[in-house]
């Protein structure tokens, strides 16, 4: 028993040793200055791709020190990472209410959910094809003839299948928080097609006007309250080759990317629908290679050489901007969520080809790799803190806990903070190594005590049988 006791004796001096270090500026490799307008309260600072990849996976190794940091103070400023996301909940769907025909007219009101909306989407039977309609909405917060309403507009909907164009049943109000709405659908064939209805009408002939084409509705998060995005890459070189337009990107390890948005020449009105294929491939690595300096001191890199596969993210982009049988169509959607992770720990290369088919390629101006909007948020005092430092690239640093992470509620309008460009440090010394442990000096000390616990227990076991045995 003295053995395993021992044994224990050991591992717990070596683990006792593993504890994460103190966080200190001279030991970390980058600098950015941090400057804050004038006032006092809450800063944030917009993250840019600049910072992912000389600091560690997750941004854990951030720090922000006042300017007498230096000289020898080591308090740490805390802070808070947010990232942009809708405030209220995602897509919600609308109550489908009164549904009937009047006139040769849909009509219907939909209860909304409580909270400010602007987009709303009609469930229209996905087997109408080519056809033209026009909603008008109001809006009210009360059903019935006591219910006063306001007009919100007519919008036009449609279905142009037939002329290789898109699809689009949304409703693009301004911001409202109505608890109804009443619209009035006038649902008409488009021009020069002949519809289609799983309802089995004769084709050439209108789409059945049935309420039965109104499924229900969904409510995505209000424009005001979007995912707001930061530029990762952008390119304004495109190459077509063939039947194809192809950007090609070069990405720094661990920069996330998860918006593509494409950018037209201003003079260019044609209408289109392309489909878009975005292809990340991690660039290989010589064996023992390292991703930046940091990451090599520890030795915790990707030191595979085998071929990566590639991630292979799919999309659309459409513009419609025609006026058919009188009715303006107007709608437009140049960007996608492509989110790339997986392949973007190195190295990557990132290619958007846009599928052209036989048609003319379009005046791509820009192709611009996005990521969600991430601030770093922290208190200044009554006396700011002029000059505060932004560091990182310590790869011995564990994520810091702060209660001001934990209590943090966002401002409504914070200070604007600013980052400068990166630096190295100019006071950086490597962190000296920790001193080895008994037993990382002696490892055949382990082993010893190892083999002896089991010849320990094996002798117990064995005293234990003859005593059974008698």
């Amino acid at each position: 028993m003295k053995a395993a006791a021992l044994m224990a004796l050991l591992l717990w001096q070596s683990a006792a040793t593993n504890e994460p270090p103190v966080a200190q500026p001279d030991h970390l490799r980058y600098v950015r200055v941090l400057s804050v307008a004038a006032g006092a309260g809450q800063a944030c600072a917009v993250l840019d791709a600049q910072i992912f990849p000389h600091a560690e996976p997750a941004l854990i190794d951030l720090r922000i020190f006042p300017p007498n940091a230096a000289t020898g103070a080591q308090h740490e400023v805390p802070y808070a990472i947010t990232m942009s996301e809708a405030v209220t909940e995602e897509t919600q769907p609308a109550r489908l209410l009164n549904l009937g025909r009047v006139g040769g007219k849909i009509v219907f009101d939909l209860e909304m959910p409580e909270r400010a909306y602007s987009d709303v989407t009609l469930e229209i039977d996905p087997d109408a094809r080519n056809f033209l309609a026009t909603a008008t909405v109001t809006g009210m917060d009360m059903l019935g003839p006591k219910g006063r309403s306001t007009a919100l507009g007519s919008f036009t909907l449609f279905d142009l299948t037939s002329q290789h164009l898109s699809r689009s049943t949304t409703l693009p109000l301004e911001e409202s928080t109505f608890h109804y709405l009443h619209v009035v659908l006038s649902v008409s064939p488009a021009p020069g097609s002949a519809p289609e209805s799983a309802s089995g009408h004769v084709p050439g002939t209108p789409p059945p006007i049935v309420p039965a084409m109104v499924r229900g509705a969904q409510v995505p998060p209000s424009r005001e309250e979007q995912i707001l995005y930061t530029t990762v890459a952008e390119t304004t070189s495109v190459e077509t080759a063939g039947r194809e337009s192809l950007a090609t990107f070069e990405i720094p390890p661990r920069v996330p990317v998860e918006r593509i948005e494409f950018v037209l020449s201003p003079a260019f009105k044609g209408n289109f629908s392309r489909d878009v294929r975005v292809t990340a491939t991690a660039q290989p690595l010589a064996k023992g290679a390292a991703n930046n300096a940091s990451s090599a001191a520890e030795g915790d890199v990707d030191n595979d050489d085998r071929a990566p596969l590639p991630e292979t993210v799919t999309g659309n982009i459409l513009r419609v901007h025609a006026n058919e049988a009188g009715r303006e169509i107007r709608t437009e959607d140049l960007d996608f969520p492509a989110i790339l992770g997986a392949n973007l720990q190195r190295p990557a290369k990132v290619d958007v080809v846009i599928e052209n088919g036989d048609d003319q390629p379009l005046p791509i101006k820009q192709v611009r790799l996005e990521m969600r909007q991430r601030e770093l948020c922290f208190d200044v005092g009554a006396v700011r803190d002029a000059g505060l430092g932004l560091y990182y690239g310590d790869p011995a640093l564990a994520a810091p806990v702060y209660d001001y992470e934990r209590l943090f509620v966002a401002a409504d309008k914070p200070l604007v903070a600013t980052l400068g460009p990166e630096q190295m440090n100019p006071q950086f010394t490597p962190r000296p190594q920790p001193p080895l442990s008994f037993t990382e000096r002696h490892p055949q000390v382990l082993w010893i005590a190892l083999i002896a616990a089991i010849c320990a227990l094996g002798a117990v076991a064995l005293r234990a049988s003859k005593n059974v045995g008698r």
